[in-house]
């Protein structure tokens, strides 16, 4: 089953973070998606940009285009990782391992299908 991990912090605090503390942080994050690539459970791992180049696509027909991400709200999305276990729990426990590398972050695990077209997933229908 595929979970998305999302990643929330407070985009100034992340923004106000040194290159080497980037750095050291992006550095242990990796080994992360190391070990979870040796497991063969991490799926696309996204760093999202800066939420003040967003824009967001609302409303009836072609929609209108506004500044900015939608949501009004102390933490944004900063990233997300694509992962595969087979429960919740697993999916869980990475979010956990995620968090002891940067413990004030916030992370939403919720469950996702991909899709494309013609596809068939990986654990047969209904996953």
């Amino acid at each position: 089953m595929y979970y998305a991990i999302l990643a929330y912090h407070e985009e100034d605090i992340v923004e106000s973070w040194s290159e080497e503390e980037d750095a050291a942080l992006m550095s242990e994050l990796l080994e992360i998606n190391d070990r979870m690539v040796a497991r063969r459970s991490l799926g696309p791992a996204v760093r999202l940009g800066a939420t003040q180049n967003a824009v967001t696509l609302r409303g009836k027909g072609a929609g209108l285009v506004i500044d900015g991400p939608f949501a009004e709200t102390k933490e944004q999305l900063l990233g997300f990782y694509v992962v595969d276990f087979p429960t919740i729990e697993g999916a869980i426990e990475a979010a956990r391992e995620l968090r002891r590398a940067n413990p004030t972050a916030v992370y939403e695990i919720r469950p996702v299908s991909l899709y494309v077209p013609g596809a068939s997933l990986p654990y047969g229908e209904g996953n």
